[in-house]
C-alpha cells in the first residue's frame, strides 16, 4: 500500500489547479534549476511566465488583479516546489509582500502594485533584517526622515530574499528613533526609480543556491510621502506582527512537502540500490527508519493541514502558527538527515536531491523568526 500524503483540503477544483502548477514546475522550473543555482537567481522571465499562468498572488482578490482564491492555492504552489527541492523562486515572500499591501496599504497603493505583482511584472521583497539586527525588529537602524512631501531613507539591509530581482521593496525603518515599536514604519521603494538605492552582493549561502538573497543599500533614497504603507507613521511594527501567522504557515507547508519529497526519493533509492546481494529496502534497519520517517510525515501533514484550514477560516492564532513553524522545521531537519544517511555516500553528493534538501532545510529554523523566538512566543501564550 502506498502511503497517502494528499492534503485534507485538496478538493476537486484545487486538484485541477494543482495539475497546472505541477506542469509549470516540471517544465519551466526543473530543467533550468541547475543554471539558476550557478547564477544565483532564476531571472525575471520565470516570474513573468508564472504571472501569465495565474500562479502569483493566487489568494489576492480579483479586483486587485489576483487569482481570487485563498491560501490553499498558494500552498499548492509551495508544496509542488518544495517536494522537488526547487528553491530559486520565492513566491512565498512575493505573496507576503502582496498581503502587506492588501491588509495595510491604502487603496491607491493596492491598485498600483498588486496587479503588477500578480502579473509577475515586478518581484516583491521586504527589507527587515539589518547587519546588526535579526529577530529584534524593534532595533532596526535604517532611518526615514520626512522632508516636505518626501521621505529620505538611509541605511542597509541584509539577507533579503528576492533582493536582486526585486522591483518593489517594503523597507522597515524608523520614522521616530525616540520610539521602538511605535517609531517603526514601512516605506514602499520602487527600485527602478529610486536614486541612491543599490543592490549589493548576491550572498553566498550554504543552501538555497538558486535564490537571490542579497544586501540592499539606501543612500539618501527619496520616496514620495504617499509611499508610506497605509499612510500613517508608526504602524510598521503592528503591520509586521499581524501577518506573521501567514508567513509561519508557509514555512510549515514548505517543511511538510520537503519531508514527503525526501521520503519518496529515498524510498525509490533504497529499492534500487544493492548491498550484500540484496536491495537496501530489504534490510530491517532501512524499513524501520523509513517507517519512522513516514510516520513523522503523516503527523506533520495533519498539523500543517489543520493550520492551513484555520488560516483560510481566519481562526489561526499566533501561538499555533509559531508551533507549526517550530515543530515542522525541526522535524524537517531530522527527517532529511535520516534520508541522507540511507543514501550513504551518494547522499553527500549535490547531484542527488536529498543532498540539496539537506542544506536547504537548515534555514527553515532561522527565517520567519528563529525557532528560539518561536519557543518564547509559545511560552508567553501559556
Amino acid at each position: 500500500m502506498t502511503i497517502d500524503f494528499r492534503p485534507s483540503w485538496l478538493d476537486e477544483d484545487l486538484a485541477m489547479y494543482q495539475d497546472t502548477v505541477v506542469r509549470f514546475v516540471e517544465t519551466e522550473m526543473q530543467p533550468h534549476d541547475e543554471a539558476a543555482r550557478k547564477q544565483g537567481h532564476v531571472g525575471h522571465e520565470l516570474w513573468k511566465r508564472a504571472g501569465e499562468l495565474g500562479l502569483l498572488c493566487s489568494d489576492i482578490p480579483e479586483q486587485y488583479g489576483g487569482g481570487g482564491g485563498d491560501f490553499r492555492h498558494e500552498a499548492v504552489f509551495y508544496d509542488a516546489m518544495s517536494r522537488r527541492g526547487l528553491t530559486g523562486m520565492s513566491p512565498s515572500v512575493h505573496s507576503i509582500v502582496a498581503h502587506y499591501f492588501l491588509n495595510h496599504g491604502t487603496e491607491a497603493q493596492k491598485r498600483k502594485w498588486l496587479p503588477r505583482m500578480a502579473r509577475g511584472e515586478v518581484v516583491g521583497a521586504i527589507a527587515m533584517t539589518e547587519p546588526g539586527t535579526g529577530s529584534d525588529l524593534q532595533g532596526v537602524r535604517t532611518r526615514a526622515v520626512k522632508r516636505g512631501d518626501r521621505y529620505v531613507i538611509n541605511g542597509s539591509k541584509t539577507f533579503i530574499t528576492n533582493g536582486y530581482l526585486a522591483g518593489v521593496v517594503l523597507v522597515v525603518c524608523k520614522t521616530d528613533p525616540a520610539q521602538r515599536a511605535r517609531g517603526t514604519s514601512i516605506l514602499i521603494v520602487d527600485t527602478r526609480e529610486a536614486q541612491g538605492y543599490r543592490v549589493g552582493r548576491v550572498l553566498d549561502k550554504i543552501g538555497l543556491k538558486a535564490q537571490d538573497t542579497s544586501e540592499l543599500f539606501f543612500d539618501d533614497v527619496e520616496v514620495p510621502a504617499e509611499n508610506l504603507l497605509g499612510g500613517q507613521e508608526g504602524q510598521g511594527f503592528f503591520q509586521l506582527m499581524s501577518d506573521l501567522p501567514y508567513e509561519r504557515t508557509i514555512i510549515g507547508v514548505l517543511a511538510a512537502a520537503a519531508m514527503e519529497g525526501a521520503y519518496q526519493t529515498t524510498l525509490e533509492y533504497v529499492r534500487e540500490r544493492q548491498a550484500f546481494g540484496q536491495a537496501l529496502a530489504d534490510f530491517q534497519n532501512t524499513r524501520f527508519k523509513l517507517a519512522e520517517v513516514a510516520t513523522t510525515c503523516k503527523v506533520a501533514r495533519a498539523f500543517v493541514d489543520q493550520c492551513v484550514e484555520r488560516l483560510v477560516a481566519g481562526t489561526l492564532d499566533t501561538a499555533t502558527a509559531s508551533m507549526v513553524k517550530l515543530w515542522s522545521s525541526e522535524q524537517q531537519g531530522k527527517v532529511i538527515d535520516e534520508c541522507l544517511q540511507l543514501h550513504g555516500g551518494y547522499g553527500y553528493m549535490n547531484e542527488y536531491l536529498v543532498a540539496r534538501m539537506y542544506v536547504d532545510a537548515r534555514i527553515q529554523r532561522i527565517y520567519g523568526g528563529a525557532n528560539e523566538i518561536m519557543r518564547e512566543v509559545i511560552a508567553r501564550s501559556m
